[in-house]
């Protein structure tokens, strides 16, 4: 006859529900330091709010047919203090063309500086990067194509490319680090970029084309498939090793 014993059904049930408890009370305190987070976090500024509401309405009406009357009334700010803020539609739309860029000239720099990384290591961030922050926000990315695209406001195209040109002279930095290192090829950095960026704007503005791509309904929405992202990741990294890595490596 076995020494064990079996503890009885009533203490079983209670060992049950302590534990699903204890699990619950974990999964609450979790949910409380989110919040907690959220709370410590600086307000919006007026000049922030007033750019994440513009891109709101260019993304849905375009950039013409949003008025800062509209503007105004949508992010619940007078017309005068976004007058002060920005003087003109035209500044306020590079600004938020400036807003969004920072976020990449700063994570460019950051892989640019980086000792512990390899410069193909560099490159498979930057592909990382610049695909998560797209399909994070898709309509942004259509509202500057469109305009760089349209060219018919001279000055503010201009601005656009001096913008974005900054983040271009960086990646060119990592490209020719790795020349340097021999890691890479003799290939055009430039290019190089364009090859990226131009891969990324066919998926981001051809929604037909992914859901064709994934076997989908007209209706599918691709940027918020992880599995499809990841994809377009993979592709890129791969597209990139090909071009660049030396036979040496």
């Amino acid at each position: 006859m076995g020494l064990e014993r079996r503890a009885p059904k009533g203490l079983s049930t209670l060992l049950i529900s302590a534990v699903n408890k204890i699990i619950l009370i974990k999964r609450l305190f979790k949910i409380k330091q989110v919040f907690n987070l959220r709370a410590h976090l600086p307000p919006m500024t007026k000049k922030e709010q007033i750019i994440n509401k513009a891109l709101e309405l260019f993304g849905s009406k375009g950039y013409d047919s949003t008025s800062i009357r509209e503007l105004s009334q949508e992010a619940g700010i007078n017309v005068a203090m976004i007058n002060y803020y920005f003087g003109s539609k035209e500044k306020l739309f590079e600004e938020m063309v400036a807003h969004k860029a920072e976020y990449m000239k700063v994570k460019l720099q950051e892989l640019l500086d980086s000792k512990d990384l390899s410069p193909i290591e560099k490159v498979n961030k930057v592909v990382e990067e610049y695909v998560t922050r797209i399909f994070s926000k898709p309509i942004v990315h259509r509202i500057i194509h469109r305009e760089m695209l349209l060219n018919v406001r001279p000055e503010m195209h201009r601005v656009i490319i001096s913008i974005f040109s900054t983040n271009g002279a960086i990646f060119k930095k990592i490209i020719e680090e790795g020349i340097r290192k021999k890691e890479f090829r003799k290939v055009d950095p430039e290019l190089t970029l364009a090859s990226i960026t131009g891969t990324i704007n066919q998926v981001i503005l051809s929604g037909p084309l992914c859901a064709m791509l994934m076997n989908k309904d007209a209706d599918y929405d691709p940027y918020s498939d992880e599995t499809f992202k990841g994809r377009v990741i993979k592709h890129l990294q791969q597209m990139m090793h090909a071009h660049l890595l030396s036979s040496t490596h």
